[in-house]
């Protein structure tokens, strides 16, 4: 407290004070930095103290933005030309207001610790995408708390010794006389804080310069990954809040489109049939966990806890360089059903899923097909609902179908083997062909097992292995009543993961191999056999289908079909550290969203060796083919063409 009253009489404590407030935020920031290296370093690779150092001062830029974003109206307040800030009920106020604010910056940091691990990405505002569906959600938190007690506890005590650290310093509680010379200095003062403030919002003061984003914070690393310890989770909700990256470009002409993306495909490759199509979406099925699609990979003893899988696999197509087309479970409805990948933004959560769609759904049906989705969880969660909805499925099937909360997990939704059971008894009353979709539930965190379970699958090295031998174990059991049935034989099943979950092998943590996943097709009555190493990925399966059953009308796709050799060549096309990806043509090409910043051979995986100063025609070609499909992504979406040929846009 400070006692020199020609100091008081011109705020200077009261500015101090505020300073010194401020400046605590920034110094829990760079803890909560620290903390979050700590807990996800086997996924960033830092050399040295001096390189983390080095992230940690570039991001005092994206710590300022968030500071005062959440700091805003506290600053204000604090610095009104009003003599009654000096009181103790106002002052109280204030700490209220303070603590409120920062609490929800400290929280969101802090659930970064883990959720980062299954993300590979700081949490934008899409992290509420992955509970607005919920209708447990009070359970959701308590078990996130139970089973993170010490990242909850981390926050606990970073929160009181930032609220002892606070009351430390404060200004004279005294009430000064209201004078012109007190009024003009104050607001003067305050225009100077303002301004500072504004320029610290931007990330500097020039006029032609954007504020800073994301993205900028990849100006700082070495490897992308790195961009994540520069930037916190505060900022990247907040810069992603009400914002729309939904954006129209215009990189390349018409024509190039049609001959670089194909986005209309049309085969006449195989003779027409009606098989039924069983399509299982697996939660959380990173190909690190499969034997089967591992045997390439060069990991030194590496174990499998999918037995079942990897003994269909011998009878299947496997793809053992296929990815996920986003990263969350909603992501890969989308990728997978209508072949929509979702880069910076989740397709389904903009403003455009509501539009006429051609799909799985929509041509299936138009073949006579009866069409269903699967998902144990409560209905609506993961708003595959509403976007099940939107595709025209005729029926949905969730918790609630099910009716049967003995089977309830106590988290997520009924436990993956009895409704597997439910899933087979309920398709064989279906009139064929028919086209159905699970959504697998038991895979995921809280990474439990039922009970009469527990010692059944290896525990493995994480705790995610245990419920793949699980989730493993269901399949076996449903693919085992599955083949007394008179559908099965005549029935295509595509096995697909929908992302990655935790990661063990370090070959997984390479940038380039996060959500690699598992992808399958077993047909009894087709030849499809043996392992296929070329580029793949969700939104092929759509067009693969499609191919395979004969269908010979011209339909929008931004995939290819697996089994073709007549079109554009094998690629992988996906978003990751604040960049999309394109793996084609012996290449890794990193894209910002205006030009290539990076071209590495596609066996360096890690993105090691940046080749952009050799760069050459095939380089300069995959360029060229990124901007083209991102330029169609987006110019479809926005002007809500995404039906097929012939079809109406919605107004």
């Amino acid at each position: 407290m400070w006692k020199n009253k020609n100091w008081s009489r011109f705020r200077g404590d009261e500015y101090a004070v505020l300073f010194y407030r401020i400046g605590l935020a920034f110094v829990m920031y760079q803890v909560c930095r620290l903390f979050f290296y700590i807990y996800n370093a086997d996924l960033i690779e830092v050399n040295g103290i001096s390189e983390y150092f080095h992230l940690a001062y570039h991001g005092l830029a994206f710590d300022t933005t968030a500071i005062l974003y959440l700091n805003g109206l506290f600053i204000v307040l604090a610095i009104l030309p009003l003599p009654q800030t000096r009181t103790l009920t106002f002052q109280k106020a204030l700490k209220v207001l303070y603590f409120v604010t920062n609490g929800v910056g400290l929280a969101l940091n802090c659930i970064d610790l883990i959720y980062y691990r299954f993300n590979f990405g700081r949490s934008t505002s899409a992290i509420t995408d992955s509970i607005a569906h919920e209708s447990n959600k009070l359970l959701l938190f308590a078990n996130f708390a139970l089973n993170y007690w010490h990242v909850f506890l981390l926050f606990i005590v970073l929160l009181l010794a930032w609220i002892k650290a606070y009351s430390l310093f404060r200004p004279q509680f005294d009430k000064l006389r209201f004078t012109l010379a007190y009024f003009v200095f104050s607001l003067l003062a305050m225009l100077v804080i303002v301004t500072l403030a504004i320029g610290g919002i931007r990330g500097d003061f020039k006029k032609s310069t954007r504020p800073i984003n994301l993205v900028d914070a990849n100006r700082y690393v070495r490897v992308s990954s790195q961009a994540d310890i520069v930037l916190n989770t505060p900022f990247s909700v907040f810069r992603t809040l009400f914002s729309n990256n939904f954006k129209k470009v215009n990189f390349v002409s018409e024509g190039e489109i049609d001959s670089l993306v194909k986005p209309y495909k049309q085969y006449r490759n195989n003779p027409k049939t009606r098989p039924n199509i069983v399509i299982l979406i697996l939660e959380s099925n990173g190909k690190e966990y499969f034997g089967s699609f591992n045997k390439e990979m060069g990991i030194k003893n590496h174990i499998s806890y999918t037995p079942f899988v990897d003994s269909l696999a011998q009878h299947s197509r496997i793809y053992t360089n296929a990815y996920a087309n986003g990263y969350k479970s909603i992501h890969a409805m989308s990728s997978v059903l209508a072949g929509i990948p979702s880069f910076k933004d989740a397709f389904t959560s903009s403003p455009y899923p509501k539009q006429p769609t051609e799909s799985l759904v929509s041509v299936l049906e138009s073949l006579g097909y009866n069409t269903s989705f699967f998902h144990g969880a409560p209905n609506g969660s993961m708003g595959f609902l509403g976007y099940g909805n939107i595709l025209g499925f005729d029926a949905y099937y969730g918790k609630n179908e099910y009716n049967n909360d003995a089977d309830f997990d106590g988290v997520w939704g009924i436990w993956d083997e009895p409704f597997f059971q439910y899933f087979n008894k309920t398709i064989s009353q279906f009139k064929q062909p028919f086209f159905t979709t699970l959504f697998s539930v038991s895979s995921h965190e809280p990474y439990k097992v039922p009970e009469k379970y527990e010692g059944k699958f290896p525990k493995g090295n994480v705790k995610m292995h245990q419920c793949m031998g699980y989730t493993d174990y269901a399949l076996k059991q449903f693919f085992a009543q599955a083949k007394k049935q008179a559908w099965f034989e005549n029935t295509i099943f595509v096995l697909v993961g929908d992302h990655g979950n935790t990661i063990f092998y370090d070959e997984y943590k390479k940038e380039a191999n996060k959500n690699a996943v598992a992808l399958l097709f077993y047909a009894p009555k087709y030849n499809l056999k043996g392992a296929d190493n070329r580029w793949a990925q969700q939104i092929d399966i759509y067009p693969t289908l499609l191919d395979l059953i004969g269908y010979d009308k011209p339909f929008r796709s931004w995939g290819r079909s697996l089994l073709s050799d007549n079109e554009i060549s094998p690629f992988v096309i996906r978003y990751s550290s604040n960049n999309y990806m394109l793996f084609a043509d012996g290449y890794i090409c990193i894209f910002d969203g205006r030009k290539a910043v990076g071209f590495y051979k596609d066996t360096d995986r890690g993105l090691t060796q940046n080749l952009i100063a050799q760069r050459n025609a095939t380089m300069n070609q995959i360029e060229r083919r990124c901007k083209a499909l991102i330029q169609d992504y987006m110019q479809r979406i926005m002007d809500r063409k995404l039906g097929g040929i012939g079809q109406n846009s919605m107004n």
